[in-house]
């Protein structure tokens, strides 16, 4: 009913879907980019208009009274982004835990500029071995961009610069220009 209800709402606002999400499998999906807190609105609508559960992180500021059970309850986890933890492995046992989970993250983090994605969807990705989804919202078209799943092989600068590519070809709500990733200094390999 939920789901019938928010395809509904999205048609109503002009919103429609390209491409495909295959619900039998655990993803994690990336979507971008984000400029907007109408981006967390349009994804919340479109999530549950496919019907499908998808879990999200979100700064731990969205889980404290009054609203966080509300976030909990939408399937969100809160991340304490001024925390060094282990959020690679934590989320790799969630799909341990669950062979159809779905994690839902934006890669840069942020609804600022960025110089730099962070990479840690990456990471769960490969951790998890399971495939990368591109979900693009683009506000120009009023699109929710489905994009083919994507195989992690460890070639993290050229494969997240062809995520990125994707998403150069998507428009926010707001402008933000998509940098073009490169592995830390420390990190290359000789």
């Amino acid at each position: 009913m939920l789901s019938t209800f928010c395809s509904g709402l999205l048609r109503l606002i002009g919103w429609k879907f390209e491409g495909q999400l295959d619900s039998t499998q655990p993803y994690v999906i990336i979507v971008g980019p984000h400029t907007s807190n109408w981006d967390f609105i349009i994804g919340i609508i479109a999530r549950s208009a496919l019907g499908t559960k998808i879990h999200f992180l979100g700064k731990h500021q969205l889980f404290i009274p009054p609203w966080g059970w509300l976030f909990r309850a939408m399937g969100g986890s809160p991340v304490d982004r001024r925390k060094h933890n282990n959020l690679v492995d934590a989320a790799a046992q969630l799909f341990q835990q669950d062979p159809n989970y779905k994690l839902a993250l934006a890669p840069e983090g942020t609804r600022s500029p960025v110089t730099r994605w962070k990479s840690g969807f990456y990471h769960i990705a490969m951790k998890s071995n399971v495939k990368i989804v591109p979900v693009g919202l683009d506000f120009s078209r009023k699109a929710i961009v489905l994009s083919a799943p994507m195989t992690p092989t460890g070639d993290i600068e050229n494969e997240i610069n062809q995520l990125m590519d994707f998403y150069r070809t998507i428009t926010g709500y707001r402008a933000k220009a998509i940098p073009v990733y490169q592995l830390p200094p420390s990190n290359k390999q000789p």
